[in-house]
């Protein structure tokens, strides 16, 4: 499906699912049926409210689901309170597709795979893993370790215990911050819990999350043996107009609407220390 990146196309909210106190997932359609473009996984999308505002959004669904894309989002503005506040079948004007994405045919692919998200950092990933285990025979082992501050703020939880895990090659370790009433696995912040389950060095890693846990779980990571040109994040939160025409995402001499948002960490590292 060919579709002008630049101009905003109508569609259609057809399923609305409350993962966690504060993250609803939206499953957008064209209005004549299927998805309303193409993209690959860890490409973002401009949705917008006309008279509320616009902002930028990972697409969580994998590209091998023909029927709609996904969105999972995090109340935490105007326009995010707005769009928690939608009834199925109401329309959104979406345009995209955005970034680069993650290298899935390219330099991930046979790769054995390790993903590490924080709370809502699932969600750029959720898209990757998918694509992944639709497509197993061109990837190596998977390892998903995902935590977050309590079990109720665990995103996708369904999806992951009962289709990820379930998936052969593909191993899930979850982990939340503090001890609860009813929780009866692991208890630790990422960055330890990565320490603790010492992970082959020579495996290639995703890793999205709050700041200061891509921090930590990189440092964890460098202490593992782990090489940066094997270590991949997502800067998808400093993408502003999608093209890099405004200059509000520009880290030195690179933009990440453009050039991003999928970077290795050793392509960071040659960056002014402004993220």
């Amino acid at each position: 499906m060919s579709q002008n990146a630049l101009i905003p196309m109508l569609g259609v909210v057809t399923d609305i699912r409350r993962d966690t106190p504060d993250v609803k997932t939206f499953r957008v359609q064209a209005l004549d049926g299927g998805k309303c473009f193409e993209h690959i996984p860890g490409q973002c999308a401009m949705l917008s409210i006309p008279g509320v505002g616009e902002a930028m959004f990972s697409i969580t669904s994998s590209p091998t689901v023909r029927e709609y894309q996904e969105f999972s989002i995090k109340k935490c503005g105007c326009l995010t309170s707005w769009l928690h506040q939608m009834d199925v079948g109401q329309q959104i004007t979406i345009r995209g597709p955005y970034g680069n994405g993650f290298p899935v045919e390219g330099d991930l692919k046979g790769k054995d795979l390790i993903f590490i998200a924080g709370g809502i950092g699932l969600a750029p990933l959720r898209s990757v893993i998918n694509y992944v285990r639709a497509n197993r025979g061109n990837y190596g082992t998977v390892d998903v370790v995902y935590g977050a501050r309590s079990a109720e703020d665990l995103v996708d939880i369904d999806e992951i215990q009962n289709e990820w895990t379930k998936t052969p090659g593909v191993n899930v370790h979850l982990t939340i911050d503090r001890a609860q009433e009813g929780w009866d696995g692991h208890v630790a912040f990422v960055p330890a819990f990565v320490t603790e389950l010492g992970f082959d060095p020579n495996k290639t890693v995703l890793v999205c999350g709050p700041p200061v846990m891509i921090k930590f779980t990189l440092k964890a990571l460098m202490e593992q043996g782990f090489k940066r040109n094997n270590v991949y994040t997502t800067m998808e939160l400093r993408m502003k107009c999608g093209v890099g025409k405004c200059g509000r995402c520009n880290i030195g001499d690179k933009y990440v609407c453009k050039d991003g948002p999928v970077f290795r960490f050793d392509q960071l590292d040659e960056l002014p220390n402004e993220y």
